[in-house]
């Protein structure tokens, strides 16, 4: 096994890689939506209580109503991202899945019917309450420190999940952030830490009568 800060290194590097990617993902859809003067959101949007819509929680988050709305979720989608994946991808996936459902269900069982929902924000808020729950649950001192400044930090998002804004989804919002503090504990490390081996037994007679013994269950 890579020694710890190699292994952080690594996973840090993977983190940041998927991160640009997914900001790029987002940014070249974002091109061809405005050329298609934002079909896209139009017709992947999401869409409350009609089963044909379902699929599109999944679309949902890569598409955005103008250059305003990506700007305001690209730099908080991507810290918040990083930080929720720098300890190990496999739990960042998890995670990341669960908040696309929870918001998107949120949406689509309680949004008023004529309503269109697109935007990454649902992520960016799951990624806030993920950061901020995980390193309490984990016992982990740096993440327990990071979740306490997101939390300070970005205090002000919680206004996001009220319904004080028109034209804003606050369900989307409230459903990630459920969608991330449910992750937290469903994801959390279990049990203690695995205990150092003990030392094997000094060479000697008794030593080889106590092994036999063992090998007999005695």
């Amino acid at each position: 096994m890579a020694p710890k800060p190699a292994r952080l290194l690594a996973d840090s590097r993977r983190a940041l890689l998927t991160m640009l990617g997914l900001l790029a993902v987002i940014w070249l859809v974002q091109l061809v939506n405005w050329m298609d003067d934002y079909g896209l959101s139009e017709d992947f949007g999401l869409m409350p209580r009609r089963l044909d819509e379902l699929p599109d929680m999944f679309t949902m988050p890569l598409l955005h109503f103008g250059w305003g709305h990506i700007e305001a979720n690209s730099w908080p989608l991507f810290v918040f991202g990083f930080l929720s994946a720098y300890r190990g991808m496999k739990k960042f996936l998890w995670a990341t899945l669960m908040i696309v459902v929870f918001s998107g269900l949120t949406v689509w069982l309680c949004e008023r019917p004529e309503a269109v929902t697109a935007g990454a924000s649902g992520l960016v808020y799951g990624y806030f309450g993920y950061l901020v729950l995980r390193g309490v649950l984990d016992r982990n001192l740096l993440d327990a420190a990071i979740g306490v400044v997101v939390a300070a930090v970005y205090s002000y998002l919680l206004i996001g999940v009220l319904p004080v804004a028109q034209g804003v989804s606050w369900l989307g919002h409230l459903g990630g952030l459920l969608g991330g503090l449910a992750a937290a504990w469903l994801l959390r490390n279990r049990g203690p830490k695995a205990a150092d081996p003990a030392p094997e037994p000094a060479a000697g007679p008794r030593s080889a009568l106590l092994k036999e013994l063992n090998d007999l269950g005695l």
